[in-house]
């Protein structure tokens, strides 16, 4: 069986992650493991739950009028709402 012969860019381009600026932030998972899961992993479960509510204030904040782009500002806020909330329901029974 002959080996498939790629172009660097064709190479790039076939193992390039897929990014999205709410879902998956390019600046957040440039290594194996997702800056989230990592910090959830580091702080544990219920402790994560308090670092994604301040992202939800930071993202509904004064910034979200005042940094160009409110509309993306309001999905990283909810995409950090669902997290707290997945995290809220994991450790139910927990600590509250």
């Amino acid at each position: 069986m002959e080996a498939e012969e790629l172009t660097f860019e064709e190479y790039r381009k076939k193992h390039e992650k897929e990014f999205d600026a709410v879902e998956k932030p390019k600046h957040y998972n440039a290594g194996e493991i997702e800056t989230i899961d990592y910090i959830v992993d580091v702080l544990g479960q219920y402790e994560a739950i308090f670092y994604c509510h301040g992202n939800v204030l930071k993202y509904l904040g004064s910034r979200l009028w005042n940094k160009n782009n409110p509309i993306e500002d309001a999905k990283k806020a909810r995409w950090y709402l669902n997290k707290q909330i997945e995290l809220m329901e994991a450790t139910k029974g927990w600590n509250w």
